[in-house]
């Protein structure tokens, strides 16, 4: 069957969300959904999150088929962590750009030129790259896991660039660092940041780690260069609390659009800017409430890890979780 969809106007939503209730009961699933999806299919799921609160909502879920409203590898991570349930993903297109700018057989070559390193991979990557990896990590806990590292072990961190600049810089700990980067956070320039903070003067500025301004960002506020007042860089579940406990009542929002719905449905009466209406993830933007409710109908489309390569994988999450 094939689909042709966009976002879905009020009234259609409705009446889609009560079919896609209805069949949750009846399949006894789950729907999880990213940050960054749109905001009807927040408003249906039962869980949103960023990647880590996600997975640990699929770990522990007792539904027996889980709906995962995201990219691939959130997908197949919730499958790793949920062995016997079925997870399934409404486009199976939906892939994401920084996870596919490394390979396994990418990362075991790397691995060659540098034995005995730790190999620290950011989660947004395939389960086969988590299998080949010491440590998952999310930008929230990232330099947790590295200040956890002993101070002797070489370190390898993949593949986001910027989020690792980032952490070399924060930690002081030497790294080889993947050159890869995601299409949204990249397209995020240091002149955008500049020109959106010298037009809202008063807004206090909320970053996320990995966002390709943050090498030079970053680098400025560590010397002094420029203020770093009102600058908070900060994860999702981060950004999400710090707007709710603020005095401010505007903020320009770094990240992709999709967080801000979050944001406005939990402080109406606050103002969120995003540095650019053009910060969308065109992967998060795939699933739609048509394909969520198809997802359902068919029980389409199953994502599977393969057991060698989920024993393999679930231990660098698990790293991860207990840090």
């Amino acid at each position: 069957m094939a689909l042709t969809l966009t976002h879905t106007d009020p009234d259609a939503a409705r009446e889609i969300s009560a079919d896609i209730q209805r069949l949750k009961r009846e399949r006894n699933a789950v729907i999880l959904a990213h940050n960054y999806q749109y905001g009807e299919l927040q408003d249906i799921a039962d869980y949103v999150g960023d990647s880590l609160g996600l997975s640990q909502v699929a770990a522990r879920t007792k539904a027996d088929v889980i709906v995962f409203c995201g990219v691939h590898f959130m997908a197949e991570t919730a499958a790793i962590l949920s062995p016997g349930k079925t997870v399934l993903i409404p486009d199976r297109n939906a892939g994401f750009s920084l996870a596919d700018t490394i390979t396994a057989e990418q990362l075991r070559a790397w691995k060659a030129e540098h034995p005995g390193a730790i190999v620290v991979s950011y989660v947004n990557t395939s389960a086969a790259v988590k299998a080949e990896s010491d440590y998952c990590c999310t930008s929230g806990n990232a330099e947790r896991v590295i200040r956890a590292i002993p101070t002797d072990k070489e370190i390898l961190f993949l593949p986001d660039m910027f989020l690792g600049s980032y952490l070399r810089q924060k930690t002081g700990r030497p790294m080889h660092i993947w050159s890869g980067e995601c299409h949204v956070h990249a397209a995020i320039k240091p002149a955008m940041v500049e020109q959106m903070r010298a037009d809202h003067l008063g807004a206090e500025f909320m970053i996320h780690p990995e966002c390709g301004c943050v090498s030079s960002t970053m680098h400025y506020l560590a010397k002094g260069r420029i203020s770093a007042e009102g600058t908070h860089i900060l994860s999702t579940e981060g950004m999400i609390k710090h707007a709710q406990q603020s005095d401010a009542s505007q903020f320009v929002v770094a990240t992709e659009i999709g967080v801000l719905h979050r944001m406005r449905k939990a402080n109406p009466d606050k103002e969120f800017l995003p540095i650019d209406e053009s910060i969308s993830c065109r992967y998060m933007k795939m699933i739609t409430l048509e394909k969520l409710l198809y997802s359902l109908q068919e029980m389409q489309y199953v994502v599977t890890v393969s057991p060698a390569v989920a024993d393999r994988a679930r231990g660098a999450i698990e790293r991860m979780i207990a840090l």
